[in-house]
């Protein structure tokens, strides 16, 4: 698949520009320069052809500017794997001196190479394009990021003598997102495990932006990995942009199949690991726990840390703990491994006769205790999904579910089942009609209706 990469000095409309080719909103885009850090990738189409495009962080050599010389060198690795380059320019703004230095940068390269010039809004404006002819790129196309002026104008001229071969593009089988506080190492884990430096590293908390999708290849299996900034405190969190940063972040979990929640080893779990912990719980995906920097813990056994997570949440305590460093790589690949385990798991199914079995030892070991006078009676347990596995529970009344007989059941119904990393979704339905019944335990029941139930609860 041929690679289109945007370049430009920073604030001239590339990440405007990326979003509008993708058609989607995927990079962050904000009136102040140095937003996009990363090389953010995405897969576009224009007359049914597939492309794979690149968005990379404004280039400026005097800058002085924080991160600016991984931004650049990011930048250039995005240049060099390109196939076909776009140079973005500011029309309104006109020719500068940084305009000029980067084009000489891509006219060195010696790859097809296209001038869009942004923010030429109306027809009236065109006129400005010839500010930039002394640049000595051929082709110049006006654009309008914002208008979505001429873009498939531009993409033609981009990809013109390009021979485009039908695609035999393999869809990712699971996509995992590295989530987790500010600075706890998560772009240091997804450099080593694709032993690139793929994504900007900085020991200044905050330096992920956008959430990068990176396709990575583990045992002959094709995944995406998802690099997503920190999730900070919601009152900690004062600039537009970091805003913005943690709904991608809060988005990344939801599109993800399975999360690495990664922790610092040196700090232990705290409640914004646990707000974490609970937002992909809530979302309904699976979950690997990956304490980084343990090889500076002096004093803390594994098994301390295991038990701590226990009495701090119930979920994680299901969740493969894997302990290790991102920095020197130590057992990051295990967390791919247990993260494939995890995904493995939400798309089980478990027949009606074996829930049934498991209702049956359950009850006989643990009789659910009387309240107001009256016992929980459960009757029979169906499966109606998976991604995350959602049971029904039909009892003669579910008011009478306790907590404490709630956390038995999960903790007994996991002991058998397994679903380590998975959160369970169970539904209670208040008795069912004899018709219904025998249906439910022939296996020809009809899904139930959300408004049919009586109670839900994700563990």
């Amino acid at each position: 698949m041929y690679k289109l990469a945007l370049v430009g000095r920073p604030n001239v409309g590339k990440s405007a520009l990326f979003n509008r080719i993708a058609k989607r909103r995927i990079a962050i885009v904000d009136e102040a320069e140095g937003i996009t850090r990363d090389r953010l990738y995405t897969t576009a189409t224009f007359l049914g052809r597939e492309f794979e495009l690149i968005d990379t962080g404004g280039i400026d050599a005097k800058s002085k500017a924080d991160f600016n010389e991984e931004i650049r060198r990011q930048a250039l690795i995005a240049i060099e794997e390109a196939d076909t380059l776009v140079m973005v320019v500011d029309g309104t703004i006109g020719l500068t001196i940084w305009d000029e230095e980067v084009a000489k940068i891509l006219l060195r390269t010696q790859k097809p190479l296209c001038l869009a010039v942004n923010k030429i809004d109306y027809m009236q404006t065109e006129k400005l394009i010839h500010d930039f002819h002394s640049l000595g790129i051929k082709k110049i196309i006006a654009v309008s990021a914002t208008q979505g002026n001429n873009i498939m104008e531009l993409l033609e001229a981009a990809f013109e003598g390009f021979d485009f071969e039908t695609s035999t593009k393999q869809s990712p089988e699971a996509r995992i997102a590295i989530v987790g506080r500010p600075n706890v190492g998560k772009s240091t884990l997804i450099n080593h495990l694709l032993n690139d430096e793929r994504v900007v590293v900085s020991p200044i908390a905050g330096t992920t932006r956008d959430s990068v999708e990176i396709p990575f290849s583990f045992d002959n299996q094709n995944l995406i990995l998802i690099d997503t900034a920190g999730v900070r405190r919601k009152n900690k969190t004062h600039e537009t942009v970091e805003k913005f940063a943690a709904v991608r972040t809060e988005d990344a979990i939801t599109k993800a199949d399975v999360c690495i929640l990664v922790i610092d080893a040196q700090v232990g779990l705290v409640v914004q690991d646990k707000r974490i912990a609970d937002s992909i719980c809530e979302a309904g995906k699976g979950c690997v726990l990956f304490f980084n920097k343990w090889d500076l813990v002096k004093g803390f056994r594994m098994e301390h840390a295991r038990k701590s997570i226990e009495l701090e949440s119930p979920f994680l305590a299901h969740c493969p703990m894997i302990f290790g460093s991102a920095l020197t790589g130590r057992n990051s690949l295990d967390t791919i491994s247990a993260a494939l385990e995890v995904f493995s798991a939400t798309k089980t199914r478990i027949n009606t006769g074996q829930l049934n079995k498991f209702v049956e030892g359950a009850l006989q070991k643990n009789h659910p205790p009387m309240l107001q006078g009256k016992r929980l009676r459960i009757y029979y347990m169906t499966q109606v999904a998976i991604h995350p596995p959602t049971f029904i529970l039909f009892v003669n009344n579910s008011k009478l579910m306790g907590d404490t007989y709630k956390k038995y059941l999960t903790n007994q119904f996991r002991e058998v089942f397994g679903f380590a990393g998975v959160p369970l979704l169970m539904h209670l339905k208040n008795k069912a009609k004899q018709k219904e019944r025998k249906s439910v335990l022939s296996g020809t029941e009809k899904p139930c209706n959300e408004d049919d139930l009586d109670d839900s609860y994700f563990t």
